[in-house]
């Protein structure tokens, strides 16, 4: 159960993220919402993930309203690492090789920080079958195999936000339905940790937790002696 200290500071958090919402300040309400999953992540309370959950899909889906906004917004390839002082323009990136998907996730924590409404994806060499390799780093890695742009140097908009959604896909199906549903939890946090921009994933999180509530009514943890601890990851996303 949690702490009433911890209830009370996850609770505030909440508060603090849907005024930021009615505030239209996007970044700040997904900064408090991030942060309050994380913490009833962290104290099993799966009630409070999923409220933490609806500021954190709504400012998310609004940054990428604003991500492709722009009157002519085009995909931005990227092969060189930006240097730390280069100023990030909003929009859609793709990173290809010889960056990987570690530097994409740089990118975008950067964009993050520094308020800039982005989307940032990191495609592999093309597969022997012509396929394109999508890739998302995070807690967990994830990979998505999908039909390559007609124009690989100049991808569109439309291709890049396809791509979006068939890694988000694809980021669902790496949960293992035969585990119970606190472990779908704990492996749906690190996906979102790698795939944020993907709004199935965190309706997908929100109803994991409430069938763990459900688990967790039914079996509490001092009912099942020989079950192993959960092991908590909080997110870093």
């Amino acid at each position: 159960m949690t702490s009433p200290a911890k209830a009370a500071r996850i609770d505030e958090l909440l508060q603090k993220a849907q005024a930021a919402l009615k505030a239209t300040k996007w970044f700040e309400c997904e900064r408090l919402g991030q942060r309050a999953l994380e913490l009833a992540h962290n104290a099993g309370d799966f009630g409070r993930m999923r409220k933490s959950v609806l500021p954190l899909q709504e400012s998310r889906r609004q940054r990428m309203q604003l991500a492709t906004a722009l009157r002519g917004t085009k995909v931005k390839v990227l092969t060189e690492p930006l240097e730390e002082d280069h100023k990030l323009p909003q929009g859609m990136f793709m990173l290809q090789p010889p960056l990987v998907g570690a530097d994409a996730r740089r990118v975008r924590l950067r964009a993050l920080q520094r308020e800039v409404p982005s989307l940032v994806l990191c495609r592999e060499p093309p597969t022997q079958l012509g396929l394109c390799p999508i890739v998302a780093i995070g807690l967990l890695t994830v990979r998505a195999r999908i039909d390559a742009p007609e124009k690989p140097a100049a991808p569109t908009k439309e291709w890049f936000l396809w791509a979006l959604e068939q890694l988000g896909d694809a980021a669902i199906g790496m949960i293992d339905t035969g585990i119970d549903a606190v472990r779908q939890v704990d492996t749906c946090v690190c996906l979102l940790d790698a795939v944020p921009d993907h709004e199935q994933l965190h309706t997908t999180l929100m109803s994991l937790c409430e069938q763990a509530e459900v688990e967790m009514r039914e079996h509490p943890p001092e009912s099942m002696p020989d079950a192993p601890p959960r092991a908590r990851q909080g997110s870093k996303g």
